[in-house]
């Protein structure tokens, strides 16, 4: 009896510690998430495919460095065109800037 009532008190303790206590993080996930929610499209810049000109945020999608400028695409197709040949698609690209 006196390992049961050990067992119960043990096994309270450790649900108010992983409910209320230092453990909370794990159940409810991250406290930044609310700060995710709370985002604004302004703070998240876009870059734009430079092979089919859609607007690609940050976090998605696939990356590049090409001669110091990081370029973002939104699927491989697009990034393997962009590496087979860069200088078509920078070409249109600052054509397009300075219009």
């Amino acid at each position: 009896m006196d390992g049961l009532l050990s067992l119960l008190i043990f096994a309270g303790l450790f649900y108010f510690m992983m409910r209320y206590g230092c453990g909370a993080h794990m159940i409810h996930g991250s406290h930044d998430h609310d700060a995710e929610k709370n985002k604004t499209d302004n703070t998240t810049p876009n870059h734009i495919d430079p092979v089919c000109g859609m607007k690609v945020d940050t976090d998605k999608g696939y990356g590049m460095m090409h001669e110091g400028s990081l370029y973002r695409f939104c699927s491989r197709n697009c990034l393997d065109k962009f590496e087979a040949s860069p200088q078509n698609f920078l070409h249109s690209q600052q054509q397009g800037e300075s219009s």
